[in-house]
């Protein structure tokens, strides 16, 4: 494939995509009844993924090779539990340093189930744009490392205009997530492995542990207080913007890369 017609394919999917990703949830939050956004949120991530796979055969005209069917389940458990317990072990290294407790707990169903919905929708949508797209295509022209290196810039850079972010925050995006999720996609070679792990990351550390989601407040079962610098308690944006979280993201990055197969 010439290179002009690779990019115009490049530079067009990933605008269909987030154009979609902005349009789709946006229409279902604006629905009036919160027990029918539930489902509506299902559709709408069961759209997004239909879309890709029309977009990658009928548009790019190539095989869809990353949403086996029969990996939805297990690598999206896997990828689940990762990114729980990343954020999990984040939280507990806070903890452990004085950084962060408890102040109450408390757990109010229906929004919280909303979240989880809402959150699988984020995982779908920044996926398939961001390792789907992005990641992949550049893999596929052009080798790992830049794949590695582009898609994950991207990813930290989209944060930047998000509440409480700074320079910083989208770097430390870049790092744990970009590069981790990345890794995790081309190591499963399927996209279920980083949207599970997308999915776990964001509900854990909003809905679950009380921090701020990339900037976002969500009602949580947790309530917490912070404590100390933010370059450890990540600030306004959240743990993702601890050097924890940065190391951590880091490390699993090393750890999946060297599982690879060869």
């Amino acid at each position: 494939m010439k290179l002009w017609k690779w990019a115009l394919l490049l530079v067009g999917g990933t605008l269909v995509f987030l154009l979609l990703y902005a349009l789709l949830p946006g229409l279902v939050k604006a629905m009036p009844v919160l027990w029918l956004q539930m489902p509506a949120l299902v559709a709408v991530a069961v759209l997004l993924l239909v879309l890709y796979s029309l977009w990658v055969r009928k548009v790019e005209r190539q095989p869809v090779t990353d949403l086996p069917m029969d990996r939805v389940v297990p690598d999206t458990g896997r990828g689940f539990l990762m990114g729980l317990l990343y954020i999990s072990l984040t939280v507990g290294i806070l903890a452990l340093c004085g950084c962060y407790r408890v102040a109450s707990v408390h757990f109010v169903a229906l929004p919280f189930i909303l979240n989880v919905f809402s959150f699988l929708v984020v995982a779908v949508g920044e996926e398939l744009v961001f390792r789907g797209i992005i990641f992949r295509m550049i893999d596929r022209r052009f080798n790992l490392t830049a794949a590695l290196v582009v898609s994950a810039a991207l990813f930290g850079g989209t944060h930047i205009m998000n509440d409480g972010a700074t320079l910083w925050s989208s770097v430390a995006i870049a790092i744990e997530a970009g590069l981790l999720l990345g890794a995790a996609y081309k190591v499963s070679g399927n996209l279920w492995l980083p949207i599970g792990i997308h999915w776990a990351w964001n509900l854990a550390e909003g809905p679950v542990f009380g921090a701020a989601v990339s900037g976002t407040e969500t009602m949580s079962i947790l309530t917490p207080v912070f404590s100390g610098s933010d370059w450890i308690t990540g600030g306004a944006f959240g743990v993702e913007a601890s050097v924890v979280a940065v190391l951590l993201g880091a490390g699993m990055t090393a750890v999946l890369l060297l599982r690879r197969p060869k």
